[in-house]
């Protein structure tokens, strides 16, 4: 008997399997706030994500701080797509696991065949699934191809739509009065005799059957008052919720348009959501707003936003670049480690990043501040003196602003004062309050372009078209350039969107340029203005409902009476 030779590539291929590793990782029903950190951790280690939405993708990216993919140019020469080659891979790579080719979904055994050959490449695979990988999703298929191909793998569970869509529609699906729930997955072989009891039942894949199933219920003994919630989208901003009966749920949801995907609920927790409804009444919950930043600083804005149910859509109208001419800063950085100065006064996070950026330039760090003392216009310009591990020695105790830092600025004293000279490394178009106020006080300042604030290219034409014809609900201007560069770039935003800025500086030129400003910030900070602009959301929202009108978006505005009469 002759023993059989292991060929190098047979040991090869064997060697790949036994470092292949699959990890199953349930997604959740759509906020990737709801990813785990179980989750979150593996993507970030992964090779290769299998998507299995076209959400999927972008939410990698999202977390994961990718940039968009770039297509390449037409006619592009293959000398330099190989180069691009060599060059070491942004992310994992992203693989469709839930369509093929001809743009058709892919069925589960065609979904496992992806996986298990991804996984034989002998990389980190991690197979993101929408929900839970085991409750109503192809994982066990998938995971027992791997199982038979020899492959390790493991599950990573994720939050189901199942509880979490009602969840954040505010309905329990349990109370103290009812316990018992059944999740149904409808289709024509169910029958609905066996649910006649008053158990609450969750359905799936409904929308489409629910005049059928409602029918059905009521022949088998449900009361047609029965209180029935179906939610479109749940978890996302753009989740809708139509309460209605079963009497009643085939017309309600035709006239709604509600579409796939839906989670349908019905039974007397129901009713609960009237008060317990938290995600939907959230001040800001749909609305755009556009975010008019530079694209570095736009993240902070836009969390705060989300918060409150916003969907902030950054479009960067700045772009800050370097001095034209860097020998003024070189001089005064040279100045500052001679010991040229008393103060520093940083105007902007811009301005500490300047600085920094320049002193690494020179291999310096923060120990060159050693005697200098350092002022900040804000908290948040502080928070970035004290991530470069220094400490700001004066903060405006009122406005944070220049006048709130002229304010508490001490004036020059011979006996005191050693040096007489400040520093102030600013932006091109900084103004000169801050300049003159100093001198004011005795001191000189070395007013020095740290940084230039340049107008960004135009946006997207879409974009453009939806500030003019108000498909926006509102935009955050969070400087006076801010205003200027988007109306120079994109054009005037629409008379109905709400305007919120964060200070008189701001408004004023708002204001110069034809702009009603609905919201202004009580201090100029981020967050004061993002929880302005929702307290503003919330008191439209009490009005609306104590009128008993329907709440509506600034964006969904009425017609208006001249229309209405040209109509006519």
């Amino acid at each position: 008997m002759t023993r059989a030779k292991t060929t190098p590539a047979a040991t090869r291929a064997a060697d790949r399997i036994a470092r292949s590793w699959v990890s199953f990782v349930g997604s959740g029903p759509g906020d990737p706030d709801l990813l785990t950190v179980r989750a979150v951790d593996l993507l970030r280690q992964a090779d290769v994500v299998i998507t299995e939405v076209p959400e999927h993708a972008a939410m990698v990216r999202q977390l994961l701080g990718l940039p968009e993919p770039v297509e390449a140019p037409e006619g592009a020469e293959a000398a330099d797509a190989a180069a691009t080659d060599d060059a070491e891979p942004l992310g994992p790579e992203l693989v469709d696991g839930g369509f093929g080719e001809d743009g058709q979904p892919l069925t589960h055994a065609a979904r496992a065949k992806v996986v298990v050959k991804q996984a034989k490449r002998g990389l980190r695979i991690v197979r993101l699934l929408a929900g839970d990988p085991f409750l109503y999703a192809s994982g066990p298929e998938e995971a027992q191809a791997c199982a038979k191909a020899g492959l390790g793998f493991e599950i990573v569970p994720g939050v189901s739509s199942v509880a979490a869509v009602p969840a954040y529609a505010g309905i329990p699906l349990t109370s103290k009065d009812h316990r018992e729930v059944s999740v149904v997955t409808c289709g024509d072989k169910v029958d609905w005799r066996e649910y006649a009891d008053k158990r609450t039942l969750v359905l799936l894949s409904a929308v489409g059957q629910i005049g059928e199933i409602a029918e059905a219920l009521v022949a088998a003994g449900r009361s047609p008052q029965t209180p029935v919630a179906m939610t479109r989208v749940g978890t996302t901003t753009e989740q809708q919720t139509l309460v209605s009966t079963l009497e009643s749920i085939a017309v309600d949801a035709r006239s709604a348009r509600m579409a796939p995907p839906a989670i349908t609920v019905i039974g007397d927790v129901v009713d609960l959501r009237e008060k317990l409804s938290w995600f939907e009444t959230k001040p800001l919950f749909g609305w755009r707003v556009l975010v008019p930043r530079t694209k570095d600083q736009a993240a902070s804005l836009s969390v705060g936003l989300r918060g409150y149910g916003g969907v902030p859509e950054e479009v960067p109208t700045i772009s800050v670049e370097p001095p034209r001419n860097p020998l003024q800063m070189d001089k005064a950085v040279r100045g500052l480690v001679e010991g040229r100065y008393e103060w520093i006064a940083f105007t902007s996070v811009n301005a500490v990043k300047a600085v920094r950026e320049k002193f690494e330039e020179y291999g310096l760090d923060a120990r060159a501040f050693s005697g200098l003392k350092i002022a900040a216009v804000g908290d948040k310009t502080a928070a970035a003196i004290a991530a470069w591990g220094l400490r700001a020695d004066l903060v405006p105790s009122g406005e944070q602003s220049a006048a709130g830092l002229l304010a508490d600025w001490p004036e020059y004293d011979e006996v005191l004062d050693p040096i007489n000279r400040v520093f102030l490394p600013r932006a091109d178009i900084a103004t000169e309050t801050l300049v003159a106020g100093l001198i004011d006080l005795g001191w000189e300042c070395d007013d020095v372009t740290a940084y230039r604030t340049v107008r960004a290219t135009p946006p997207p034409a879409p974009v453009r078209d939806a500030i003019k014809s108000g498909k926006f609900d509102a935009v955050v201007f969070t400087s006076s350039s801010t205003v200027r560069n988007l109306v120079g770039i994109a054009g005037k935003p629409h008379p109905s969107t709400v305007i919120a800025v964060i200070g008189p500086a701001t408004a004023k030129t708002a204001e110069e340029h034809g702009l009603r400003v609905d919201v202004l910030s009580p201090k100029p900070d981020v967050d004061a203005l993002v929880s302005a602009l929702a307290d503003f959301g919330a008191s439209r929202r009490q009005s609306m409902v104590e009128a008993g009108e329907p709440v509506t978006k600034p964006s969904e505005r009425k017609p208006s009476a001249r229309r209405k009469a040209r109509a006519k």
